[in-house]
Formats: C-alpha cells, sequence, structure tokens
C-alpha cells in the first residue's frame, strides 16, 4: 500500500490474441495460491491464467472457446465462469 507506481503483470502488448496480448478483459480474480491472475478474456473467447512471477511473458489457456464475461473462484478452488451466448 502506498505505492505511487504500479507495474504490468499481464498484456501490455496491445490488444490481441496472441499469448502475450488481451483483447477486452472482462473480469479477473487473483489466485493466491499460484500467485497468479485469472482473467476473462472476452473477444478473445478465452480464460487465461497469467502468473505473476518475474520473466513471464505470455499468459496460458485454460479454456478455450468460451463467451465469458464473469470468473469466480469457489472455497474448493473451482472456477465457475459466465458464458453470455450459451446464458450459462
Amino acid at each position: 500500500m502506498g505505492d505511487t507506481n504500479g507495474q504490468v503483470i499481464a498484456g501490455g502488448n496491445g490488444q490481441g490474441n496472441r499469448l502475450d496480448q488481451l483483447y477486452c478483459p472482462t473480469d479477473m480474480l487473483i489466485d493466491k495460491e499460484t500467485n497468479s491472475l485469472i482473467i476473462c478474456d472476452q473477444t478473445n473467447r478465452r480464460v487465461v491464467r497469467w502468473p505473476h512471477r518475474s520473466g513471464t511473458t505470455q499468459g496460458e489457456i485454460l479454456i478455450d472457446n468460451i463467451a465469458c464475461t464473469r470468473v469466480v473462484m469457489g472455497d474448493q478452488r473451482y472456477l465457475y465462469i459466465s458464458d453470455y451466448k450459451e446464458h450459462e
């Protein structure tokens, strides 16, 4: 707390569909157990995990082909993702 400078830890390479880019991220959560961000990348139709460690240059696709809008992690560490095209 109190930091005056931020740090880009996901994306930062303009919008696009490469693994080092995001395009219309709509939600994210911090997974403290794996020290990573889990991001709904809506326009790319994917959910990605982006580790927060030195040298990380790209995310990892967890779920592909999903029109995600929200992501939540339950107590048992299951991910719950809303898919607006499937109304789920």
